[in-house]
């Protein structure tokens, strides 16, 4: 690895840590906001929707703008967005300057997936130690962001958290604004021999042949990837927005201090989902990616369904039931993406990517309203119970792909 793969990859890990810790340190935020704000559930469910909306949406320009400015300038103006947007969370008062700072960071942190990814792809000689170091760093941020929050809230108020959290991202903006590599080192390394070349990016620049690849895209079995992914987004969403606070009730052990107990929980279950990233990726290297990813949706069903009764029998049932929830939400990420490779053209690949990530954190954010409106109308039994049926659809469109494949070889 020469030093403009390891400057690359600094800078991507240093993106895909803080835009994850940010995303996930919201909810934790959520179970203050809901005591001190004095929002409703199902306004507080639509500000923050608002922004992961914007979040997903913003993938699709994000991949252009990153084309035409370049990727490392693009993250630099993404992790300033980002940490500005937090710094603002904690000086703008009430709920307007709320929504309008989480409005701000959906809009920065939408430019860092394709961006970042774009560029290890074009600039890092050894793409795959790249991406697993990219990788992990994600699970830092997931895991570790959170945890850091809610110790945090511990010492200081939620603006002042909020203010410290944005520090990091301002300050590594600098780095990605000063830093000096080659974002083109590894162009024509790990490129196929056709279709992929510089005529055809060229060609595929402009509007009139983006819809021309978008309407081919979705004329062919993607369809059904982009709906199995949205209804994944639905569910991850729907399950971890309001998620801390309905897990504080729950813990049922002393605690020495006066603490949302379901923070901690919420954290724990974020870090074993780390463990089912790295289940499922192992998993996609198998063929048969669909119905792999149907069985692990039948199975977010089944803990929809039972995650209230088992964790209400007290903490170490509220333990267990958390951990498989955490661990099948994150296994089934690195299935759909590579469910989404095998569905897709080497030439439609950065597009069909970027449908991918609207999907999933665009159409997925829906989740959050529509969490805060059960929440507030019928509780959380109602909210689990339509979480189930979002799960089982999910396992039905991946099981209607795999029955789709099996013909389609039959008659190659």
């Amino acid at each position: 690895m020469n030093a403009n793969d390891r400057s690359i990859i600094a800078l991507v890990m240093a993106g895909h840590g803080l835009v994850h810790t940010y995303e996930l340190s919201i909810p934790i935020f959520m179970t203050v906001w809901l005591a001190e704000v004095g929002v409703a559930e199902a306004t507080l469910g639509g500000i923050v929707g608002a922004g992961y909306f914007l979040f997903g949406v913003g993938a699709l320009p994000g991949g252009v703008l990153a084309d035409r400015f370049g990727s490392r300038r693009l993250i630099a103006g993404g992790l300033a967005g980002m940490g500005g947007a937090f710094v603002l969370l904690g000086l703008l008062p009430g709920l307007w300057g709320l929504g309008a700072a989480l409005l701000a960071w959906g809009a920065a942190a939408s430019v860092y997936h394709p961006a970042g990814l774009a560029l290890i792809s074009t600039g890092v000689r050894q793409r795959g130690r790249a991406l697993a170091y990219h990788g992990i760093a994600g699970n830092v941020g997931i895991a570790g962001g959170p945890l850091v929050t809610a110790l945090l809230l511990l010492v200081f108020d939620w603006p002042t958290v909020a203010i410290l959290l944005g520090l990091p991202a301002l300050a590594a903006a600098v780095g990605a604004w000063r830093a000096s590599f080659d974002e083109t080192a590894a162009v024509g390394l790990h490129e196929a021999t056709g279709g992929t070349g510089a005529g055809a990016a060229a060609e595929g620049r402009g509007w009139v042949s983006l819809w021309r690849r978008t309407r081919h895209l979705f004329a062919s079995g993607f369809v059904g990837v982009f709906a199995l992914v949205a209804l994944s987004g639905l569910y991850y969403r729907g399950v971890l927005t309001f998620l801390p606070d309905l897990l504080t009730p729950l813990v049922t052990v002393d605690l020495p201090i006066d603490v949302a107990a379901g923070r901690y929980v919420y954290a724990g279950l974020l870090a074993v989902g780390i463990v089912g990233q790295y289940v499922g990726g192992r998993l996609s290297d198998r063929e048969g990616t669909e119905r792999i990813l149907a069985g692990a949706l039948v199975v977010l069903a089944v803990v929809a369904v039972v995650f209230l009764p088992v964790a209400g029998q007290g903490t170490g049932a509220l333990l267990v039931v958390s951990a498989g929830l955490g661990f099948f939400l994150f296994l089934v990420q690195p299935l759909y993406q590579a469910t989404v490779a095998e569905y897709t053209p080497p030439d439609t690949r950065g597009l069909s990517y970027g449908f991918t990530y609207l999907a999933i954190f665009g159409v997925g954010a829906a989740g959050a309203a529509l969490a805060g409106g059960l929440l507030q109308v019928a509780g959380p039994a109602l909210l689990f119970g339509v979480l189930a049926g979002i799960a089982g659809l999910g396992a039905g469109v991946g099981a209607w792909l795999a029955v789709r494949r099996t013909r389609v070889e039959r008659h190659l």
